[in-house]
């Protein structure tokens, strides 16, 4: 299984929406399960995958269980992770919800 290091963006994330405890689980998981194998990935797809990985972490909402659910809707077609978390009609709407999650 390849692995495709998360952002400083997306640790950020991680680290103010998981307990401490479960950050190493969580960053393996994302870096592991969501990244190079998702379908229709291919070349550098970085900022896609910055967006799928902040969908999954928003669907998540701090929890392990829920995070795994999502990485596997990711995994069968990402785009209804997109869906999911509201990211789909905007290639914005991560960014402005990033924004609010770390101001909040």
């Amino acid at each position: 299984m390849s692995r495709l290091v998360i952002s400083e963006k997306t640790r950020s994330l991680v680290a103010r929406m998981f307990p401490l405890t479960e950050h190493e689980t969580v960053v393996d998981l994302l870096e592991t399960r969501c990244g190079a194998e998702l379908p229709l990935m291919s070349g550098d797809m970085s900022p896609l995958l910055e967006r799928i990985r902040f969908a999954v972490l928003k669907l998540a909402d701090g929890s392990l269980p829920a995070l795994k659910r999502a990485l596997a809707l990711a995994t069968s077609d990402w785009r209804d992770v997109l869906v999911a978390a509201g990211f789909a009609d905007s290639l914005s709407a991560h960014e402005i919800w990033f924004n609010e999650r770390m101001s909040g």
